[in-house]
């Protein structure tokens, strides 16, 4: 016998004898080190990973039956896929009665609607293998089911922007490509959540990975399994970046299919680097909600820009004593204004103020240069500050970091790699440390502190609301609603909102006046004065139709009050070089190409008398928010906005009010 046969030999022997007794996935992981397992012994381990062995015979308490609302679709699907798995035909009617009594019994105790295409079917097929009795059947699919497959996995489901945050964090230029071509992760990898890669890889590459995946013993592994598959087809997807959308999710789709059992040991361990390469602190959050779907952690991170790190993960790594040597280490960068970081900050922090951005564009890019070069300095030194992995701290406060947002986001623009945000900013960092603050905070002054200070307690006084009548243009507008009849004031509501008398039946802004992707449904990033109207129209809608135009036309169109060169400010905090245009009737917007000079697209347009509010905060005049909607009596029923970074703001702003105001006499000679 070699060697190598003998050191089998004893694993297996070793693994043998602690199945006789009490034992844990721990317990095996530790004897088995990811290894594949020997068919006799399979089963077992199983079931033990999966912690069904003394389940018992639940199925036992299933009535027979067969009477859900979709019946005859499950039996459809159990039989067809019985017919494809090539077993003896005498074999198949056992096979598919099982199967059925299976997945009923599923859905009743859980109460559950089967679905066709849900995943699992192709989740019992490794399971059948085993051939074990129905009960144990049963117990393992049960088990699978709880432990390892995430809620939320289903089309659009809020899952699947964890795993393209991931791709961010790890390869943001192909995560940027393929957010250009419109290719989020459930429309490739949906499968691949809801049946642990059983429906794509061939049953011998399933079974060997779930050898490996049940002995980790790690639920959110299925996130960098998948991460690894899409990063190791990087080449082949920017080869086929021109094909078209289908093209490519199907190829994405199919990528585990070229998978050999061979490869599953390099894959799983390619996964757990990457894994080790990614803060851990949002897993901890999320698995309740992943697992159990108690807590609101999932359709939270749906909207986060970056990948979010929490407070104690921070300040624990931050620190080459307390943190693990092997973990991520952070290079942090505080981006509150320099009167906030100057009355406390993290010791090892690097300050980078997000005003300078807006303010002085060329300060700002020699600040990052000096955040680059101090970065590679403090990784050379092996300091406590050194990192690979940004992370951006804000104040914690939601006016403030919005422009943090826009510092982020320029880093992600230009693919730079782990990129991060502390949850909850400067105020849960000072949270966290608590009465011991001063301790661990530099430079911290009390009475000047952004948290313990006397003008965070003033900042805290309610929302004043003026209720008197305005003298200002958007006033005048609603004193003129106020002289009018209820039915004259629902004609005045369409007319704001659809100037070519089409019906509407609803307030709000017309969809045919919009081009491109808009914000909807959530409060303002970028509201740039003291209001947070609600926005209470749809979610955001997409235009399929883009409309593409020449700039030197536009200009030259008779139409044309006044053109403003501009950046459009996005919700992400992206910003594109633009053309605000200013015409008799409607405000246009026009988003640049960069790879065809001279052409631009319609991102915006809109009729002026849409506008319902302008607005614009002291520090930053030149950011301008136009916000869409109509008076309801004293209040604004915001439907809309758009922002823009415009050199000329106070002409811009003059210029439209005008034309509102021409717009406004038209409206009062109507009535």
């Amino acid at each position: 016998m070699s060697i190598l046969e003998d050191e089998n030999a004893t694993w297996i022997q070793e693994l043998e004898n602690v199945l006789l007794e009490e034992c844990t996935a721990s317990d095996i992981y530790c004897l088995c080190k990811g290894k594949p397992l020997p068919d006799s012994i399979r089963q077992e381990v199983w079931q033990v990973c999966l912690d069904v062995r003394d389940k018992g015979n639940q199925i036992d308490h299933f009535n027979e039956i067969f009477d859900l609302p979709n019946q005859v679709v499950l039996r459809e699907d159990c039989a067809n896929f019985v017919s494809k798995l090539g077993n003896d035909e005498a074999e198949r009617p056992s096979i598919v009665s099982d199967l059925e009594s299976i997945l009923t019994f599923y859905c009743k105790s859980r109460s559950l609607q089967y679905e066709r295409g849900n995943g699992w079917i192709e989740l019992l097929l490794p399971i059948i293998t085993l051939k074990v009795g129905k009960s144990t059947i049963y117990n393992l699919f049960e088990g699978i089911r709880d432990m390892y497959i995430p809620q939320g996995s289903h089309k659009n489901g809020n899952v699947f922007h964890i795993l393209r945050l991931l791709l961010l964090y790890h390869d943001p230029e192909l995560c940027n490509l393929l957010d250009t071509k419109k290719l989020t992760p459930d429309l490739y990898c949906l499968t691949w959540f809801q049946s642990l890669f059983a429906a794509t890889c061939n049953l011998n590459v399933t079974i060997t990975m779930w050898d490996y995946y049940l002995q980790q013993s790690d639920p959110f592994f299925v996130f960098f399994l998948s991460l690894i598959m899409v990063i190791n087809a990087r080449e082949q997807i920017i080869s086929m970046k021109n094909e078209d959308k289908e093209t490519l999710i199907k190829m994405l789709t199919s990528m585990p299919n070229a998978l050999e059992a061979e490869d599953v040991a390099d894959f799983c361990s390619l996964a757990q680097y990457y894994a080790a390469k990614t803060p851990v602190g949002f897993r901890t959050d999320l698995m309740q909600s992943l697992y159990s779907g108690k807590g609101d952690d999932i359709s939270l991170i749906s909207q986060a820009l970056c990948l979010p790190v929490s407070v104690q993960e921070l300040v624990e790594n931050s620190s080459m004593d307390g943190g693990n040597a092997d973990a991520v280490r952070f290079f942090i960068v505080d981006c509150r204004p320099v009167e906030q970081y100057n009355a406390g900050h993290l010791s090892t922090a690097f300050h980078l103020d997000c005003n300078l951005m807006l303010q002085e564009p060329s300060a700002f890019q020699t600040a990052v240069q000096g955040l680059l070069n101090a970065q590679k300095q403090a990784l050379a030194m092996n300091s406590n500050a050194g990192g690979e992995h940004l992370c951006f701290l804000g104040s914690g406060r939601t006016e403030e970091d919005q422009y943090t947002l826009m510092v982020v986001a320029s880093f992600l623009q230009k693919h730079t790699q782990y990129v991060s945000i502390l949850t909850g900013g400067f105020i849960s960092l000072h949270d966290y440390f608590g009465n011991q603050c001063g301790d661990y905070l530099q430079d911290h002054v009390s009475s000047q502190c952004m948290v313990c200070g006397p003008l965070m307690t003033a900042g805290k006084s309610g929302k004043q609301t003026n209720r008197g009548q305005s003298n200002d243009l958007f006033g005048k507008i609603s004193a003129a609603m106020k002289n009018k009849s209820a039915e004259v004031k629902g004609m005045l509501f369409e007319y704001i909102v659809n100037p070519n008398n089409s019906p509407v039946q609803e307030r709000h802004v017309s969809s045919s006046d919009k081009q491109g992707k808009r914000y909807r449904n959530v409060a303002p990033v970028f509201s740039i004065d003291d209001d947070h109207d609600n926005v209470t129209s749809d979610q955001i809608q997409e235009d399929d139709e883009r409309q593409f135009v020449s700039i030197q036309s536009w200009l030259k169109n008779a139409d044309l009050i006044k053109h403003f060169p501009c950046q459009e400010v996005k919700l992400n905090g992206f910003m594109y070089k633009s053309h605000l245009m200013v015409t008799d009737t409607h405000l246009v917007v026009l988003r640049e190409i960069p790879d065809k000079k001279g052409t631009a697209e319609v991102i915006v347009k809109r009729p002026l008398t849409a506008i319902v509010k302008i607005t614009a905060k002291k520090r930053h005049p030149d950011l301008i928010t136009f916000k869409y909607g109509v008076h309801d009596g004293d209040s604004l029923m915001i439907s809309d906005m758009d922002s823009f970074l415009i050199p000329e703001a106070h002409i811009a702003t003059k210029v439209v009010t005008e034309q509102i105001l021409k717009q406004v006499k038209t409206i009062e000679l109507l009535m």
